[in-house]
């Protein structure tokens, strides 16, 4: 589907400075003539120098508001992975002192603002999160909308899903959302600071399900290494073909996402995919010509 769009609208503001060439005179120059009646008042409502100024004056503006032209594809197209974040929401996530800047903020909550920055630069996938903590569900179904994502992301909340951790269920869950994707490549992060202590499913029959279903396991955990069970998420990524990360306060976890970058890339742009066409140089070429003209007539 072909669309068209101004990537910067509000710059059709200064359109209203066309009432100023209509009603702002430049300079009024005081010429006396003895006999008036020997000119004549050409009189009309159009003025063609003050309409050409507005036309320019308009070409300018819409360069400046950058329009694009792009080819937009549905869903099923999008070439990247989907990728679902499996996230603890049991009550030891709403500890504060993760972060050194922000010492009041809690684990969650910095959690939280990491993911909105990581899900922005996933151009070509489809992400979705599962919560986990007694029990594990699906506030945010897998989506290509990451600003409806990250709009999602503020209704989060600890506790949500109970206070206790229930590891496996939060993948069992995870992989419901992946098994019906056609994407190649399908992805898990699994992001957790306790040991598993509820919930219906084992996690070992939760990887051997993963392995079937050729789902790549991450796994973060958050504290301090003895506040996890470090060495369940390690098995846990090494059988999926995955990486296990630990990050003992904000700083750590944010050099995790960025490694998830490098190891997940999101290697169809946003350029690339919508096929993007930038049209400013159209009228801008068209100002400038007009420019011109009107130069060289004011010298003849």
């Amino acid at each position: 589907m072909h669309n068209f769009e101004f990537q910067h609208p509000t710059a059709f503001i200064l359109l209203a400075l066309i009432i100023c060439i209509y009603k702002c005179p430049l300079s009024i120059k005081k010429i006396v003539f003895p006999h008036t009646s020997l000119f004549r008042q050409h009189g009309g409502w159009i003025n063609k120098e003050k309409l050409l100024y507005s036309l320019i004056l308009t070409l300018l503006v819409t360069a400046l508001a950058s329009p694009v032209s792009y080819d937009s594809k549905d869903a099923q197209q999008r070439k990247g992975r989907d990728l679902v974040f499996a996230l603890d929401t049991s009550g030891s996530m709403n500890e504060s002192g993760y972060s050194s800047k922000e010492s009041d903020a809690s684990k969650f909550t910095i959690l939280e603002n990491l993911m909105k920055s990581f899900v922005q630069k996933r151009f070509d996938d489809n992400v979705g999160v599962v919560v986990f903590g007694s029990y594990a569900f699906s506030p945010v179904p897998i989506t290509y909308d990451m600003h409806s994502l990250s709009y999602m992301l503020d209704f989060l909340e600890v506790g949500m899903a109970g206070s206790s951790t229930a590891i496996g269920d939060g993948l069992a869950r995870s992989l419901d959302m992946l098994q019906k994707s056609h994407a190649k490549n399908r992805v898990i992060i699994l992001v957790t600071d306790g040991y598993q202590n509820s919930g219906e499913t084992k996690i070992k029959d939760a990887v051997i399900r993963a392995k079937k279903l050729h789902v790549k396991i991450y796994t973060i955990g958050l504290g301090k290494k003895n506040e996890y069970d470090k060495k369940l998420l390690e098995k846990i990524a090494k059988d999926t073909n995955g990486v296990s990360f630990s990050a003992t306060n904000a700083d750590e976890l944010k050099d995790v996402y960025k490694e998830l970058n490098t190891l997940e890339p999101s290697a169809i742009r946003s350029e690339h995919y919508l096929n993007k066409k930038v049209l400013f140089t159209y009228p801008l070429a068209f100002a400038i010509l007009l420019l011109l003209y009107m130069l060289a007539k004011r010298r003849t």
